[in-house]
Order: C-alpha cells, then sequence, then structure tokens
C-alpha cells in the first residue's frame, strides 16, 4: 500500500514538474514574438500595445504561472531579464501615455506584479531576484530595460537560456562600445550615471570601472582618464 501512494505522489510530482516546464516553454516563446513584434531599433511601440494587449496579457498570465529554480541558471536569469522587461512596458501601457516611467509614483518600488504566485516589484525582481542570487554577473544592468532612453537599447527578441550567455555578452558590448553611452573626450571619459548607482556592481575583485570597461570595448581607455558621469535620460523609450 505504501510503495502504491510513493507511485501516486512521485507521478502527481512529475505532472506538476512537466507542467511548469510547459508554462516556460510558452512563456519564452510568446516573449520573443512580442519583443519582435513591437519593438525597433531599441524603442517600444506603447501605443499599439495600448491598442491590442493580447498578446501582452497573455504573457502577464504565464508569469503568474510559471516557476523557475535558480538551479537552473541559464532559465531563471532569462525568465526574470524578460519578467522585468514585460512588466516594465505593462506599467508603461497601463499608464500611457507617459513622458517618463518617473510620472507614475512608485513605478519601480511601489508598484507590485504577480510573478509565480507572488507580489513583487520591478526594484525586487532586479536586486532580489537577479543581482542577489547571482552577485558576479554585473552585465544585467545592460540588458536590464527602464523604459528610459539612458538605458542600454531594448532588443527585438527574447532572452533565451541557450542563448543568454551570448546574448549578455553581446548587448554588454553594444553598450560599452557606443559612444552615446560611454563619451570619451581627450583625457576624459563621461559614463552612465548607471556606473554610479551601482558602482559596487562594477568594481568587485579590485576592478576600476574603467577596468570593467575595457573588458568589452575595441578601443580601450587609458587608466588614467578623469571619469565622470553625465545626467541619465528619463524620457520614454517610445517609437
Amino acid at each position: 500500500m505504501k510503495y502504491t501512494v510513493k507511485i501516486i505522489v512521485l507521478l502527481f510530482l512529475l505532472s506538476f514538474s512537466c507542467s511548469f516546464s510547459q508554462i516556460n516553454k510558452q512563456f519564452f516563446t510568446k516573449a520573443n514574438l512580442f519583443f519582435s513584434t513591437y519593438v525597433k531599433n531599441g524603442k517600444v511601440a506603447y501605443s499599439h500595445i495600448k491598442e491590442a494587449p493580447n498578446q501582452l496579457d497573455d504573457l502577464v498570465t504565464l508569469m503568474r504561472d510559471a516557476k523557475v529554480s535558480a538551479k537552473e541558471s541559464k532559465e531563471y536569469q532569462a525568465f526574470w531579464i524578460n519578467t522585468y522587461n514585460l512588466f516594465v512596458i505593462k506599467t508603461v501601457v497601463d499608464n500611457y501615455p507617459l513622458k517618463s516611467p518617473l510620472d507614475k509614483e512608485g513605478f519601480f518600488d511601489k508598484i507590485e506584479h504577480n510573478v509565480g504566485g507572488i507580489q513583487i516589484t520591478l526594484n525586487d525582481m532586479e536586486h532580489k531576484m537577479l543581482q542577489g542570487v547571482f552577485p558576479k554577473e554585473a552585465r544585467f544592468h545592460f540588458v536590464l530595460v527602464c523604459a528610459g532612453l539612458g538605458c542600454p537599447p531594448i532588443i527585438n527578441n527574447a532572452y533565451l537560456p541557450e542563448t543568454l550567455e551570448q546574448q549578455l555578452q553581446e548587448q554588454t558590448e553594444v553598450a560599452l562600445n557606443n559612444s552615446d553611452f560611454v563619451k570619451v573626450n581627450k583625457n576624459k571619459v563621461k559614463l552612465s550615471q548607471i556606473f554610479e548607482w551601482y558602482k559596487g556592481d562594477f568594481t568587485q575583485d579590485g576592478k576600476s570601472l574603467l577596468d570593467f570597461v575595457n573588458q568589452y570595448r575595441k578601443d580601450k581607455i587609458q587608466s588614467n582618464m578623469k571619469v565622470s558621469f553625465y545626467p541619465y535620460n528619463w524620457a520614454l523609450n517610445q517609437q
């Protein structure tokens, strides 16, 4: 009898696991379609999403029902990166028209979203679910897009477990080789305020900010250059 009960429990758990696996697969597939439909040249067609929100609503449902484990690190990271970017878009759309995400009080730190059955803010997604679990991964800052033009550009496809490492590398290189993002002028360099706000993430293991930047640049910056930070552009990244 005990053996039979164990078999039933095992089959139930396997079925439960397969159900979440299918939900997660659907999530990545639909997220990829959504980004390819509504993102172009690093900007989002918020007004079009507002007019036809069905794809986004489907993704909100999938994010509510999904389950991911940090043990499956690539799936976990890809899921939370996409989830952050999607809920940024969702919050803009819910309050559209906006000129900036900062026009909506609590955009990042008060408004909660249902992910896997828990209520969580955008800040908590970034700092607890991603940076808190993988503190060495500073490249998150170049793929999490806050809806402002000061952010690195959002891409027109989803981050996927099987391509995540390549995508993290590519987007970090895109940002740090962009003369509008890293501004070099003679013996001075101006960096995005991202580097000021999250300095500790970029200066781990005794690195300087320029040490981090130079890891991803084709034209290296001299280590004796004076570093300053230019103001962040919070204007909405809309098409």
